[in-house]
């Protein structure tokens, strides 16, 4: 019998990894079998999440503090992550923030930070383990960029570059790295129950499912189904795909 999607053996490091999208994609690839980082700046939530994940499903998952925005905290992360278990398979750059605004309004600093962390962030944390990944011939890389880095969003200049850079990122690593079994993908979630989405106005999100053929949001849990797929060895021929997760939105 064929154990379909078995990430047993493997170690997965999920940055932003302790809430949302990150620990649906943590937990899922732990009930796969896959041993966990959950890597975060909040590392009192990142060790809660680490607790319930081996509580639920029986893993060994530990919580590493991390600024992806710094080299050398992305490196100390793969780090310890490798004095832990000893290799690292599976990077899933999750990490992202917002600071919407329009062109006209928006601070420089807003700007700055939203790249730093979605894109630099994964340029840092690909760039700390991707040695290790080519000396082992093996390593899954999985991006989590927007359907705004896709289309483009009003009010969202920092944040849809920063996505869409992270697309550019994902097709030229991929060309990198492929002839050493390592893929690279990318996942573009669509509207998301997340905390973030919670706060949106009502009208907001009224405009958002009459957008989406499939009338409703998208939950964390669809995001990480992807990405347990993407990591897979399932997947192994696969590299270079950005793979929406939005309910047909920008179809």
């Amino acid at each position: 019998m064929l154990d379909f999607l078995s990430l047993k053996g493997k170690v997965a490091v999920v940055t932003g990894g302790a809430q949302g999208i990150g620990k649906a994609i943590a937990e899922r690839l732990a009930r796969n079998g896959a041993s966990i980082v959950v890597a975060d700046r909040q590392v009192e939530k990142a060790t809660s999440t680490a607790d319930e994940i081996t509580a639920n499903t029986g893993q060994q998952a530990i919580a590493v503090q991390v600024d992806v925005a710094n080299s050398t905290s992305a490196k100390a992360m793969i780090d310890r992550a490798v004095a832990e278990f000893g290799r690292v398979d599976i990077l899933v750059n999750n990490a992202g923030i917002t600071r919407d605004g329009l062109i006209m309004r928006m601070k420089e600093e807003d700007w700055d930070l939203v790249l730093n962390i979605n894109l630099k962030g994964a340029f840092n944390c690909s760039q700390a383990v991707i040695r290790a990944m080519m000396k082992q011939h093996y390593g899954r890389i999985v991006n989590i960029t927007s359907v705004s880095g896709v289309s483009g969003q009003a009010g969202q200049t920092n944040y849809s570059s920063s996505k869409a850079g992270l697309i550019g990122f994902t097709k030229a690593l991929a060309k990198e790295v492929g002839s050493r079994g390592i893929t690279v993908n990318a996942v573009a979630p669509g509207f998301i129950e997340t905390e973030l989405t919670a706060n949106l106005p009502a009208e907001l999100k009224e405009s958002a499912i009459k957008l989406t053929p499939m009338g409703r949001f998208g939950k964390p849990e669809d995001i990480a189904n992807a990405v347990a797929f993407l990591v897979s060895d399932e997947a192994s021929f696969i590299t270079g795909e950005i793979t929406k997760v939005d309910g047909g939105m920008i179809i």
